[in-house]
């Protein structure tokens, strides 16, 4: 989801040293060259180099860079700036703090002003390479020598048609987070991992305390996280957003298994009054809510969860717990909506700038440089006396060389957050839609708090309308090849 892939960015330590998030939207031009605008050409007007060596010309890209307030994010990419430039002193960067917005992006590309690279997520794959806003980058990709280390299931969400369009920075599979502190405290027995939406509900209605403003789940209530908390619910009874049928989009989500879903949601708000009172909570409300001791269980992706309970909230890793999304029913797939943050390159800019877009992309992964980086911060941490929380999901193979390396390291330090080894043999990622997503999210958040508010919605009724409203304004409008 877009709320989340936000923050991810962010807060994944990875992400932070891999690729930049934003920047100070800075028209800074380079020395005898063009103003770097979008990926358009920097040609100076100079002879030309020798053709065969990308080193020896003067070539111009536009970053993607950290926001004015994240400081930390903007001094590690500052250093990867002067890092790189150190090995190819020709490039001109330019920093640009343009973040990927639906709404934006095809203004951007049609004024030529979309960076070099930007950032996007897992559901925008289609949406770009349709309107041709995206570079094939699969020859480079193919060339690069570390291609076979990646996560491949992350990385698969930006393969479309046999090419490759993106690379994946990190990800996530949504998750519950569950204050364990809480729930024993109140003579509750946690459920074993494999755990169903019984035992979801169970632990809800007995761990909230209304009267103390303390709730036994947190739902997300507003914004479009409120349609992508739902949604994960929806997968696992069974049903999807939408389908392709002749190249047509059409929503199905008004399903049986629709139905149960939204009528779970209502059973936790009505007759387990499990919910907060003040339910119309958006992402970072869900979260505060938690790492605050207000609410039992959180849903979001886990490493977000942790890392505010244990480095903002004063928890211990101990009081925490991550669980899988639960089953509908015993048996049943532990489906978790599986999301992304991808680097993608502007079809605008010309081929070596492509080229030295991934290049910078790629600059730091698998590198030593990381690997110390990652230390460093490990160590900073425990002399605040902080906890490092590794994201469950990395832009690297579990299974890598690379991979072995990292663990060997969080191995050394008795502050790296540890997972229960089970959890990830029960993480059932599942992509989102790859068309009209937002908007879909965005209708199901109404129908949501149309939930939490009315007691007694027909929610096949609810659900019908919702997607009625999402067919005819944004389904029927998508063409697909």
């Amino acid at each position: 989801m877009r709320k989340f892939s936000a923050v991810l960015i962010c807060l994944l330590l990875f992400g932070t040293l891999l690729a930049a998030c934003s920047g100070g939207n800075a028209k800074v031009k380079e020395e005898g060259g063009s103003a770097g605008n979008g990926g358009g050409s920097s040609n100076t007007g100079q002879a030309e180099e020798p053709a065969d060596d990308i080193t020896s010309r003067k070539i111009t890209i536009k970053v993607h860079y950290p926001l004015p307030d994240e400081t930390t994010l903007r001094q590690q990419e500052d250093d990867k700036i002067a890092r790189f430039q150190a090995k190819y002193p020709n490039v001109t960067i330019i920093k640009d703090d343009w973040a990927y917005d639906v709404n934006e992006i095809g203004v951007k590309m049609a004024a030529n002003e979309a960076p070099t690279f930007y950032n996007t997520w897992a559901t925008e794959a289609n949406f770009l390479v349709e309107r041709g806003w995206v570079a094939d980058i699969t020859e480079l990709w193919n060339n690069w020598e570390y291609k076979n280390q990646m996560n491949e299931v992350l990385q698969s969400q930006f393969n479309v048609d046999g090419k490759v369009y993106g690379v994946t920075q990190n990800g996530y599979i949504t998750s519950t987070v569950v204050n364990k502190k809480l729930v024993e405290d109140r003579g509750i027995t946690l459920p074993a991992l494999d755990w169903t939406w019984d035992d979801m509900y169970d632990v809800a209605k007995a761990a909230a305390d209304p009267k103390k403003g303390i709730s036994g789940i947190a739902p997300m209530g507003k914004g479009n996280e409120a349609g992508w908390n739902w949604t994960n619910f929806l997968f696992e009874a069974g049903g999807d957003i939408e389908t392709v049928e002749d190249g047509k989009v059409k929503a199905v989500f008004n399903s049986e298994a629709g139905v149960k879903a939204l009528d779970f949601y209502k059973k936790l708000r009505w007759k387990a009054n499990a919910i907060p009172q003040d339910w119309a909570l958006g992402w970072g409300d869900a979260v505060s809510s938690f790492q605050q001791g207000r609410t039992a269980m959180v849903i979001a992706g886990a490493f977000d969860v942790l890392q505010a309970a244990l480095n903002e909230g004063g928890m211990k890793p101990e009081d925490v717990v991550a669980y899988p999304m639960p089953a509908a029913e015993k048996g049943g797939k532990h489906y978790g909506i599986l999301g992304g943050n991808y680097l993608v390159i502007n079809p605008n800019a010309t081929k070596d700038e492509q080229e030295m877009a991934f290049r910078y992309i790629t600059f730091d992964y698998f590198t030593d440089e990381a690997l110390k980086s990652v230390e460093d911060t490990i160590q900073a941490r425990k002399a605040e006396g902080k906890y490092f929380v590794p994201t469950p999901l990395e832009y690297f193979s579990d299974d890598s060389e690379y991979a072995a390396k990292v663990k060997a390291i969080y191995e050394k330090y008795d502050n790296v957050y540890k997972y229960d080894p089970e959890l990830f043999n029960l993480l059932e990622g599942k992509p989102e839609a790859q068309f009209g997503t937002q908007d879909y999210y965005a209708t199901m958040s109404n129908v949501v708090q149309e939930s939490f508010s009315k007691k007694g919605a027909d929610s096949k009724k609810q659900l019908d309308a919702a997607a009625k409203f999402v067919q005819e304004n944004y389904f029927d409008k998508i063409e697909q090849k």
